[in-house]
């Protein structure tokens, strides 16, 4: 993710749904889905296929439903090392998948970024 990309990110404090965030990632070049199969991380755009150390995952965000827990979710942004990028959403908790769980424990690249302004 660019600087630029991360600075617009932050101005964006209202990211508080899972709607918003997939809205704010797309607007910066996160539109690939992907889906995470036995044999690796399958993008739902282009069907390619990669192993957990061609992918970094550039950030992750988590979404607590507010009556029921199993709406809990967390989303991955990620990139591929062919420049792919887009994201990932699996329930946390009882609901997880537990293949996407077992490729993102594979994966050695993974920042979390703050989007809220830096006090100066």
């Amino acid at each position: 993710m660019k600087d630029s990309e991360i600075e617009e990110l932050k101005e964006k404090s209202h990211m508080k749904t899972l709607a918003a965030v997939i809205n704010s990632l797309t607007a910066v070049g996160y539109t690939a889905q992907f889906k995470a199969i036995k044999e690796g991380l399958k993008s739902m755009t282009t069907e390619k296929v990669y192993r957990p150390e061609e992918v970094k995952i550039t950030n992750f965000y988590r979404f607590e439903g507010e009556s029921d827990p199993s709406d809990n979710s967390i989303m991955y942004a990620i990139e591929t090392q062919s420049g792919e990028k887009g994201t990932l959403i699996d329930a946390y908790g009882a609901y997880h998948d537990t293949q996407i769980t077992t490729f993102i424990k594979e994966v050695e690249e993974m920042e979390k970024r703050s989007h809220k302004k830096e006090e100066e």
